[in-house]
């Protein structure tokens, strides 16, 4: 449970509030702990696989999130529309690969765990301090340094 639910939690002040994609949810986690604990979030969890989206469809549903969207798509065929926040924990994608997912033009990609590379049009923004396994979150070149 620590695993899959602690370094969420404190990871969960990082989404803006708005929409959220979790690329690949697999178990839930991040995108469905967000949602629980996140009621200025609207969550959408996409997952290719049949069984995973099954269980994160019951997963929501007894859980009470009502804000969350269950959807059956990898992250290259999703059709709905962006997200302030990307997240994704566990999964080896350069990050150039999720830029249709990412509001223009402010939208981040929050990656928990792992080293990924940034691609443009991302760069690393910063790193996150305090949050078992690491967290990174990632904005495209032109913001990062607009604000730097």
């Amino acid at each position: 449970m620590r695993l899959l639910v602690g370094d969420v939690l404190a990871a969960a002040v990082l989404p803006a509030p708005g929409r959220l994609i979790d690329v690949g949810s697999g178990n839930g986690s991040p995108g469905l702990v967000f949602a629980l604990v996140r009621d200025d979030l609207e969550v959408t969890l996409l997952e290719p696989r049949v069984r995973r989206w099954a269980f994160l469809r019951e997963a929501a549903r007894e859980a009470g999130a009502a804000r969350v969207q269950v959807v059956r798509a990898r992250h290259d065929t999703y059709g709905g529309p962006g997200a302030a926040t990307v997240v994704l924990r566990a999964l080896a994608l350069p990050l150039g690969a999720l830029d249709g997912l990412v509001e223009e033009p402010e939208g981040r990609i929050l990656v928990l765990g792992g080293r990924p590379v940034a691609a443009p049009p991302f760069v690393l923004e910063r790193e996150v301090a305090g949050v078992p396994g690491g967290a990174r979150l990632f904005a495209r070149a032109a913001i990062v340094s607009r604000e730097t």
